[in-house]
């Protein structure tokens, strides 16, 4: 079995005198990713919104879908 670094648990959070700074940078770490992504997940619903919004506005109501393949006898025409 593979010795361990550290005596004790304490000391491992510890980390040799260097804990706090350790672990704040890990915490800051872990803080700044997920706040980015719930950034990105706001940002994406807001964009979608003022998207529909602006299609209304506009008249131009209609879904996001995927694209309707209407094929003919020459080729084949995508309409959205």
């Amino acid at each position: 079995m593979p010795e361990m670094f550290f005596d004790s648990f304490g000391a491992f959070l510890e980390m040799g005198g260097h804990g706090f700074y350790v672990w704040l940078s890990f915490g800051l770490t872990l803080l700044l990713i997920f706040g980015n992504i719930l950034y990105a997940r706001i940002s994406r619903r807001t964009f979608f919104r003022q998207f529909a919004q602006r299609q209304i506005r506009l008249g131009r109501k209609r879904t996001i879908t995927s694209p309707v393949v209407q094929k003919t006898q020459e080729d084949t025409v995508i309409k959205l």
